[in-house]
């Protein structure tokens, strides 16, 4: 009976996750209540587990944060198990192969509500999941669960009003500069994600403003990016450029739970080096907006041809490794 109050475009979504569970395999339904039921019950478990974290703290702010990110890691890794292994999504990587554990600001397009999460299935590969901070609006702290991780991670909030969000997301990233802390920080410099409506909007203000029209992005934020340049450019190995594109529709978080969308994830990279990005901040809001003309026309061609250049620069997840993460977390919560 609660359903029929719910909003129409979450009805969609539960009528359609229920439909295609009632078509799925037993086998497969019950490895995603599994992977889901764990994801979700270690997470609520874990709350003592913190107690190890502030015991970390007590001997300063970079021991704290090794304690969360290896605890964290082995928590995040359970996602890209669901999508990659039991949800059989595909996702594939080109560009640039990135390297190794550098510590970097990663910014890309916000297509949908869980693009984010697919970050983790690209930090898995460079060794960095456990130490990913997002800049994220501030309602999303009040999330159950989710918001409590997300204080611990240390990701910045912000109400999307620069009057407000400049002294906190200075203070905030200042505690980031130290280069021994390992650092991937991701911002979604459009600030919202992508809708026909909100594109529309876009783009006039763009032809008021002498900016490029946009048609599958929003003219990005450029101050927030800018003040992450400022304080962290000189403890950062680079800057990576990420576009999402999906197929054959871009997927909610409920379809990522339940296993029903999206069928393809393809994530194209590229590597900056920061002597490349002005340092003033109108040069570097110019230098923003032209990247999102350029991925403008990535997602463009992608729409056309159904992938981004260059292909294949990431290999498939190990299952084994898979296993054994999720295994280390399952027994440290029990």
């Amino acid at each position: 009976m609660y359903i029929s109050r719910l909003p129409p475009r979450l009805k969609l979504q539960l009528e359609y996750v229920a439909h295609i569970q009632r078509h799925a395999t037993p086998t497969h339904a019950s490895l995603v209540r599994w992977t889901r039921a764990t994801s979700f019950g270690c997470l609520f478990k874990s709350a003592p587990q913190t107690d190890g974290i502030l015991w970390a703290f007590h001997y300063g702010i970079h021991y704290s944060r090794k304690a969360t990110s290896l605890f964290f890691a082995t928590w995040l890794s359970l996602w890209p198990f669901l999508f990659e292994k039991i949800n059989k999504t595909k996702v594939i990587f080109s560009g640039e192969t990135l390297p190794m554990r550098e510590r970097v600001l990663l910014f890309a397009n916000h297509r949908t509500e869980v693009d984010w999460m697919y970050i983790w299935d690209l930090a898995w590969r460079k060794g960095r999941l456990g130490y990913l901070k997002y800049i994220l609006k501030g309602s999303l702290m009040k999330l159950p669960i989710f918001g409590w991780a997300f204080q611990i991670l240390e990701f910045i909030a912000v109400e999307r009003k620069w009057e407000i969000d400049e002294s906190i997301m200075r203070k905030k990233l200042s505690s980031f500069e130290d280069p021994r802390d390992p650092l991937w920080l991701v911002i979604f410099p459009e600030g919202t994600d992508y809708t026909e409506k909100k594109c529309i909007k876009s783009q006039q203000f763009a032809a008021e403003n002498g900016l490029p029209i946009l048609r599958n992005l929003l003219i990005p934020k450029t101050k927030g990016f800018f003040a992450c340049l400022e304080v962290l450019r000189n403890s950062l190995d680079a800057v990576y450029d990420v576009t999402i594109g999906y197929k054959h529709r871009c997927p909610t978080l409920i379809d990522n739970v339940f296993g029903v969308d999206p069928s393809e994830v393809h994530i194209h990279a590229q590597r900056i080096l920061l002597s490349e990005i002005p340092t003033s901040e109108i040069e570097a809001a110019k230098w923003l907006i032209a990247r999102f003309k350029f991925k403008d026309k990535l997602l463009a061609d992608f729409t056309t041809l159904g992938y981004f250049p260059n292909p294949g620069t990431e290999g498939d997840l190990s299952t084994v490794a898979c296993l054994a993460k999720c295994s280390m977390h399952i027994l440290s919560v029990s």
